[in-house]
C-alpha cells in the first residue's frame, strides 16, 4: 500500500471513531480532529490515493493556476477545463483577493525561488496567503494557507499548514498538488525533492461524506502501489512549466467515489 493510503486513511478512520460532531458555517455537520498530520519522503515515493481516484491533472492544472499563474479568475481556470471553482465564482469573474492574488501581490514566489538560490539555509523562506487586511474580501478564505521551506544538502522539504482539512474531496488534491509543487520548485532551483509534511489544523469528515469513505476503507486491502511522478527534462524556469511538464507513471487506482462539495 501507498504511503499516501495509509497515513490518509488512518486519519479517516480516527476521525469517524474519535470525531468531535458539530455544525459549521456550511451547514453540513462535521467530524473533526485536530492538529492530524502526514509526512512523505518525495525521493522515495509520490503521494497520491490509489483507493480512489484522484483527478492529477486537475489538481495540477488549479496548482498552477494559484502559483505559476497567480490569477484570483475563475475565468482562467474554466479555460483549461477545471471548475473547481466554479460555485466561488463572484460576478466579475473572480474569488476576490484570494490565493493566488496574494503570491502576485508581494511577488512571493519569487522571492522565495531567488532565496532557495541564493540563501538556501535561511529560515525565512515562508509563502502565506492568509492576509489579514484582505481576509474580508475574498470569496473562500484560503484552506492550504502557508508553506514553509528548507533545504538540507541538495534537498528541499516543505511544510504546508492547512488551517481546514475537508478529508473527502480537499485533502486528497492538497496533498497531491503541493508534492508536485515541491518536485517542481526543487528542480527549477537544482535540488531534489525531500521531505514534506502536510499539517491540518482542523481534519473534518462532512456527513455527507461518510458513506462514501466507509467504503473507501473497506478498500484498503486492494491498495495500490504508489506511482512514479515525472518532471520534463527541459523544465527549467517555473513560469514555462505547463500541465504536459508533468505527469504519472503507473498510476493505477480503485475508482470514483462520489462526494458533495459544501459551499
Amino acid at each position: 500500500m501507498s504511503a499516501a493510503d495509509t497515513q490518509y486513511l488512518a486519519i479517516v478512520e480516527r476521525i469517524l471513531k474519535e470525531g468531535y460532531y458539530a455544525n459549521n458555517r456550511t451547514g453540513v455537520p462535521t467530524y473533526k480532529l485536530a492538529h492530524q498530520i502526514m509526512q512523505f519522503d518525495l525521493a522515495k515515493e509520490f503521494p497520491i490515493l490509489t483507493t480512489k481516484f484522484v483527478a492529477f491533472k486537475t489538481a495540477v492544472k488549479e496548482l498552477l493556476w494559484i502559483w505559476q499563474k497567480q490569477s484570483n479568475d475563475v475565468r482562467e481556470l474554466q479555460a483549461m477545463g477545471v471548475h473547481v471553482w466554479d460555485e466561488w465564482m463572484r460576478e466579475d469573474g473572480t474569488i476576490g483577493k484570494a490565493y493566488g492574488y496574494q503570491i502576485k501581490k508581494y511577488k512571493q514566489l519569487d522571492n522565495l525561488l531567488h532565496m532557495l538560490k541564493t540563501d538556501p539555509q535561511s529560515r525565512r523562506m515562508i509563502v502565506t496567503l492568509w492576509n489579514i487586511e484582505d481576509l474580508p474580501d475574498m470569496a473562500l478564505q484560503p484552506c492550504a494557507y502557508e508553506t514553509l521551506w528548507d533545504v538540507s544538502g541538495d534537498r528541499l522539504n516543505c511544510m504546508l499548514v492547512q488551517r481546514s482539512g475537508d478529508m473527502g474531496l480537499g485533502v486528497p488534491f492538497n496533498m497531491t498538488q503541493y508534492a508536485v509543487l515541491v518536485h517542481l520548485v526543487a528542480k527549477v532551483c537544482g535540488l531534489r525533492p525531500g521531505q514534506f509534511t502536510h499539517v491540518i489544523n482542523n481534519a473534518h469528515i462532512y456527513e455527507n461524506h461518510v458513506d462514501a469513505l466507509e467504503a473507501q476503507l473497506k478498500r484498503r486491502h486492494e491498495a495500490k502501489e504508489a506511482p512514479v511522478l515525472k518532471v520534463a527534462d527541459d523544465v527549467h524556469d517555473f513560469y514555462a512549466i505547463t500541465p504536459d511538464d508533468v505527469w504519472l507513471e503507473g498510476y493505477e487506482h480503485l475508482g470514483k467515489l462520489a462526494m458533495e462539495v459544501a459551499i
